[in-house]
């Protein structure tokens, strides 16, 4: 088939083996790359019931389909690893350089299993891969490893590294991609418990495309499509934060305070006179000093900024993206911008999901007030909402797992929760052992059934319910209530089959809007020299989630585990425009069966065997599948 290699690269770190292996065009038709061949690697090479920390598990990284081809936008590169921090299907994603590298030396796919005996580092220099010592590397943040590999290699590698928190095995760490992260679910403990602290790849050869002409006038309509649009302005002007406002004032979702009000009220009162200083519009023209672009990124919302005077003059960092100004920012009750700028550079450094971390944090606070944490349990630490200072010095202590606070909260909230009890367990924020994102789900039912579902705890990316719950339409859909349960089902798996496509092609998810299924395709065409319609990748998508609940079913999962936060379905949102607003455990269920039943699976959430007959997964049916 044109345009595809089928090139997987496997290393085992046990033994030190490394070896090529070619991939058939049957598996590259059902699953093109990025999440969709990565999704198929993790459930054939993971044994069932496998430790997260263990040899067995393993990390599997592959960029999208469209990754590399010059196509703007098409950036991401997807992680896959059974999640320590949940048990389950781990997924991270970003916008990883190094995913455009591997492509250019001839790799579609890396399988990292087995552990290493001493720290190593894993060099692809094209074809030439070794595993080398890393001693020297151990116990550096992820940024400073990734800047001394270079230093050693040159600029021309492109890398991605665990921090110290990976190598402490902390169950919220990350792995960061020169300042892009794959934090979420885990992976970076993964890579610490094989003692794999980095990887640098070089590539400068020719991929095969289907139809390179074609695809440089593919090329050319995508750029004119992006180029001058309102979204590339608000992207490059404010970033993904820029509707700040608008969720606060207009739609009343924004979490604050681990969840106890859903509008950022105290701010917005402090600062009457302009804008919040959480706000792109107040700090991105301040602090912003260049843009920070994914891959073939024509309209880059990441950014770095500095800040150049007061308590915290000199501190550099990437982003702020709206989860951070959410997790580090709202959550905490923090509205100092500058607060949140340093808890996001500890997060990073250290190597940390800062969503997660944040959330954590936010809950410590909540126990902290309500006196099931004592001064003493802190460490000395006054740890109240909106207290910056308190917060900064509660994450030092997650990130280097110090003393009791430290121990306590470094491995999520459920965990945490289960080792605090005291009834702390009603207030903290997670599904499946992940903690949400920055929508407040009683004002968003749909997002609240995505979220319930999705294979990979508390998301918003799995299904990107956000989007049209928040604005009412979205692709094909349209007048959608965000306050009703009513018809959430096929929004919800409509969702999830496109945002499972995004990451098999690796497509940013910021630029759906522009181009749908539909505008993609001559890309697609061109990559593969392969003529798909919009049915076809949808199903793809279909195939790809579908598969990734079976991993989960053999894991143990059911029915019981697609299930929301105590606050979110007993305590109604209590301020903002959005007030009085909450899922019932009925309106839960009975969007449950509505969605099951769209899905083509059973009551209790499994896959029917006809079903996945249709996906093309035979022999999953006859060995998960449901009989009904």
């Amino acid at each position: 088939m044109k345009g595809i290699s089928g090139k997987i690269l496997e290393i085992n770190l046990t033994d030190r083996t490394i070896e090529t292996k070619n991939l058939s065009e049957g598996i590259y038709l059902g699953y093109l790359g990025g999440l969709g061949l990565a999704s198929r690697l993790l459930f054939d090479y993971l044994p069932p019931q496998t430790d997260p920390l263990s040899p067995e598990n393993v990390v599997i990284i592959v960029p999208g389909l469209l990754v590399g081809s010059g196509l703007p936008t098409a950036s991401k590169t997807t992680l896959t690893f059974k999640s320590p921090e949940t048990n389950v299907f781990g997924r991270s994603v970003s916008g990883a350089y190094l995913g455009v590298s591997l492509k250019k030396a001839g790799f579609d796919a890396v399988v990292i299993k087995g552990k290493s005996s001493k720290p190593v580092y894993l060099f692809i220099d094209n074809k030439n891969v070794e595993l080398r010592e890393a001693d020297w590397l151990w116990g550096m943040d992820a940024i400073q490893t990734q800047e001394e590999l270079k230093n050693k290699l040159g600029k021309d590698f492109r890398t991605g590294a665990i921090g110290f928190a990976g190598e402490k095995l902390l169950k919220i760490s990350s792995i960061d991609f020169e300042e892009r992260q794959s934090a979420r679910a885990g992976g970076g403990a993964v890579m610490g418990s094989k003692l794999l602290k980095a990887i640098a790849v070089k590539g400068s050869g020719e991929v095969e495309y289907g139809d390179r002409s074609y695809l440089k006038q593919a090329i050319i309509n995508w750029n004119k499509r992006i180029v001058g649009s309102e979204v590339a302005k608000l992207d490059m002007a404010y970033g993904s934060g820029e509707f700040y406002e608008w969720v606060n004032k207009e739609i009343g979702v924004f979490p604050v305070k681990n969840w106890q009000e859903s509008f950022f009220e105290e701010s917005f009162e402090r600062h009457k006179e302009g804008k919040s200083p959480l706000d792109p519009y107040y700090w991105a023209p301040k602090y912003t000093v260049n843009y920070h672009p994914c891959p073939n990124c024509n309209k880059p919302c990441g950014r770095h900024i500095v800040i150049n005077e007061g308590k915290y003059a000199g501190l550099k960092t990437e982003g702020l993206e709206y989860e951070i100004l959410y997790s580090l920012g709202g959550q905490l009750g923090i509205d100092e911008v500058e607060v949140t700028a340093k808890l996001n550079e500890i997060c990073d450094r250290a190597g940390v999901d800062g969503i997660s971390a944040g959330v954590i944090l936010g809950w410590a606070m909540e126990a902290y007030e309500k006196g099931l944490l004592s001064k003493e349990d802190t460490g000395g630490i006054d740890l109240r909402f909106g207290n910056g200072e308190a917060a900064i010095m509660a994450m030092e202590k997650i990130v280097n797992k110090d003393g009791y606070l430290g121990e306590l909260l470094c491995d999520g909230v459920r965990i945490a929760a289960q080792k605090l009890g005291k009834g702390s367990e009603k207030f903290a924020m997670e599904i499946k052992g992940l903690e949400p994102a920055a929508y407040d789900v009683r004002g968003l039912k749909g997002m609240a059934l995505a979220i319930a579902v999705s294979v990979r705890g508390a998301c918003h990316l799995t299904g990107g319910i956000y989007a049209p719950e928040l604005t009412g339409k979205f692709w094909k859909f349209s007048n959608i209530d965000r306050l009703s349960a009513k018809w959430k089902g096929y929004e919800v798996k409509t969702g999830e089959d496109f945002m499972s496509l995004y990451d098999t092609l690796g497509m940013c998810k910021f630029s759906r809007s522009l181009f749908w299924v539909e505008g993609m395709l001559d890309g697609v065409k061109a990559v593969t020299g392969i003529d798909f319609d919009v049915n076809w990748l949808m199903t793809i998508g279909e195939r790809v989630y579908n598969l990734e609940r079976l991993f989960n079913i053999r894991e143990g999962l059911s029915r019981k585990d697609d299930s929301l936060p105590y606050r979110v379905t007993h305590e109604p949102i209590k301020n903002g425009v959005s007030k009085g607003n909450y899922v019932t455990e009925e309106e839960l269920q009975s969007m449950l069966d509505e969605y099951y039943e769209v899905r083509g699976w059973s009551r209790e959430g499994i896959p029917t065997k006809m079903q996945l007959f249709k996906l093309g997964l035979e022999k999953e049916a006859e060995e998960y599948g449901a009989p009904i």
